[in-house]
Order: structure tokens, then sequence, then C-alpha cells
């Protein structure tokens, strides 16, 4: 047989091809993305103590737990609940137009305190000496010359 010239496997690439740098895994593994739906984990357990109230509260919130068939890159061996659980944790989804209400009643509280808070602390002010004449703020960072 005539010799060949082969190069080892290991020292050819193929072109295009880029390994991502390795990382340590994610305590809760990401489900792949469902058009319309955003995903939460919700606690279902903790130290072997049920919570059925919080698992309660978030479904009455329109969060639902996602199927393990619904998601097989997510099952795990041993899992006989049919739903997709991890360490105490249940999948949950809800859909984007719920979690953008969720967002805009959140929004709104917090506005409504920031200026619960300014008409408290106003009412103490003087108009021969405000506390302060606007409401704003300056972040500099370290080493800026700001």
């Amino acid at each position: 047989m005539a010799e060949q010239d082969r190069t080892a496997r290991a020292q050819t690439t193929r072109e295009g091809e880029q390994r991502a740098p390795w990382r340590p895994a994610s305590l809760l593994p990401d489900p792949n993305p469902v058009p319309g739906y955003g995903f939460r984990w919700v606690r279902a357990s903790t130290l072997g103590e049920n919570d059925p109230t919080n698992v309660s509260a978030k479904f009455r919130e329109g969060w639902e737990p996602v199927k393990a068939t619904d998601h097989p890159e997510l099952a795990i061996a041993g899992n006989k609940s049919g739903m997709v659980e991890v360490g105490g944790l249940i999948l949950c989804k809800a859909p984007v137009e719920t979690l953008a209400q969720r967002d805009a009643y959140y929004k709104d509280r917090a506005v409504n305190q920031i200026r619960s808070v300014d008409n408290d602390f106003m009412r103490e002010s003087d108009a021969r000496m405000p506390l302060f004449s606007e409401r704003r703020s300056e972040v500099s960072r370290f080493g800026d010359g700001t």
C-alpha cells in the first residue's frame, strides 16, 4: 500500500465552527422560548415542606405550570409529577400581555409611592427656605474627573 499523508483529526477544524467558551451551568435551566409567553420559576416547596399558598397565589395571578412533555429539553429523570420541576421550583408560563399588565400595575404603584413620599416631604418645605427646587440626581463614576 502506498503511504498517504494524513493529518490527525484533532488538528483539523471545520470552517466557521467555533466553540462557545466554557461557563458554569445555570442552577435553573432555561426553556426554549415560546412566542407570546414568558416564563418564571415558582416556589412549590422549601426544605421539603410544600408551599401551596405561594403556588395558589401565582396560579391566580395568571401563571400556569409547564408540562414536561411540552419542553422535553428540560425533562429530568425520575420526575413523576408531569410538570417541569427542579429543586422545589415549578416552571410556569404566562401570556406576555398579562406580564405587560403586571409590569404596568407595579410601575404605577411605585410612581404613587414616590409621589406620596414627595408630598409628605414637601409639606415641611417653606418658600423662604425651600428644601430643594427641583427633583434631580446625578451619577458619576470614580475617576471620571466629574
